[in-house]
């Protein structure tokens, strides 16, 4: 399962490294940020400028079967190259959390069913409530949902 095309790996090394070994190993390994214990998933989509495949381990926040894509980006200023690659083409991505990745549409959230899955967010991963102070951007949060 993956989407057609060329791949170019980030340019962080150790996104390039989590990446491979979280597929290599059907996510038994690489299957959290760092030292922080806590899980993340993989998430591909296709570049909204080059339309190169990217990859990147994101925070794993789940709930009913459903993936929040927090684009936080430590609280810069600016969102992240992903975050534009989901909008452009939000049919063209896959996740994997486990062996087995498995194809997503994604949509930004906003109101009451941001406010919901804001507090999911932070609750897996505390730190998203100080990037947030950080910044002047409200941090935006896309819904994946699985297409079968």
């Amino acid at each position: 399962m993956g989407l057609d095309g060329e791949y170019a790996p980030s340019p962080a090394q150790w996104v390039r490294d989590q990446v491979a070994e979280y597929e290599e190993s059907g996510g038994q390994r690489a299957n959290t940020l760092r030292d922080t214990g806590l899980p993340v998933v993989i998430v591909t989509t296709r570049g909204n400028k080059t339309g190169k495949i990217r990859k990147m381990a994101l925070m794993r926040v789940e709930h009913d079967g459903q993936y929040l894509l927090v684009a936080s980006k430590g609280g810069a200023p600016t969102n992240p190259v992903w975050y534009y690659n989901l909008k452009a083409d939000p049919t063209s991505v896959i996740l994997q959390d486990g062996p087995e990745p498995f194809p997503v549409e994604v949509r930004e959230l906003d109101g009451s069913e941001r406010a919901e899955w804001w507090k999911r967010a932070v609750a897996a991963f505390p730190p998203y409530a100080e990037y947030q102070r950080r910044t002047a951007r409200q941090i935006p949060i896309l819904l994946a949902t699985r297409r079968d």
